[in-house]
């Protein structure tokens, strides 16, 4: 991720020193098209404001990005937070978030992971289970992938995340079936390629937790068709 501040990236393109090209490509290669632009460096007013009225967006370096979600991502995302949220809760784990769950990392950046989790203890610890905008990264952050995300974004967002103490993140991709685990700040582009006749576990981060990928992918699958009436 870039280490310039936000205010210099969004004046440059205000000024005509940097176009929206050179953003986009600041930003993981995204597409322009979901930059939302504001004639000065966004805040997180701007962010909060926007989420609230118009649908997830994330601040980056100064800009609004609106998160790259579908309806077939949705579902995915869905039956995650619920196989995660049916373990979690009754064990007083802490608590899973959604895709308009607004997390603070490092350097203001505010990001929205598909989905989060955040033990009680740190949630307790800042009050962010009552604030607009959680104060920390989550422990664990999953996310799903869509058509228009990119892989430089990705990567940009899981960097963030373990530089602001995220722990534990997963790469769901719906289309190959498979599940990219990220387990070690450290050495954040270490990783383990889960198909999708491997399970999904929540290591340290959400011990106990075993969730097989073909149970997550066939949630979102039709029912089998009934049996044809031979009486």
């Amino acid at each position: 991720m870039t280490t310039a501040t936000a205010e210099p990236v969004a004046e440059r393109v205000a000024t005509g020193l940097e176009s929206f090209a050179d953003v986009a490509r600041r930003l993981g290669g995204i597409s322009p098209d979901r930059i939302i632009w504001l004639p000065r460096p966004a805040t997180e007013e701007d962010c909060v404001h926007h989420c609230e009225r118009h649908g997830p967006a994330e601040l980056i370096d100064g800009f609004l990005v609106e998160k790259a979600m579908g309806y077939r991502e949705s579902l995915l995302t869905v039956a995650l937070i619920r196989f995660l949220a049916n373990f979690i809760l009754p064990r007083k784990l802490g608590l899973v978030g959604g895709p308009d769950a607004i997390m603070r990392l490092r350097g203001g950046q505010l990001r929205l992971p598909d989905v989060s989790f955040v033990t009680w203890e740190r949630l307790i610890a800042t009050d962010a289970h009552n604030k607009k905008v959680a104060p920390l990264a989550p422990d664990l952050a999953a996310e799903v992938l869509s058509e228009s995300n990119t892989r430089a974004e990705i990567e940009q967002k899981r960097r963030e995340f373990f530089k602001a103490g995220t722990k534990l993140i997963w790469v769901i991709d719906r289309a190959a079936r498979t599940a990219e685990v990220y387990a070690d700040p450290k050495r954040p582009d270490d990783m383990t390629l889960l198909r999708e006749g491997d399970t999904l576990d929540g290591g340290s981060v959400v011990p106990g937790f075993a969730l097989p990928l073909a149970d997550l992918f066939a949630d979102i699958e039709p029912p089998a068709p009934a049996a044809p009436d031979t009486n």
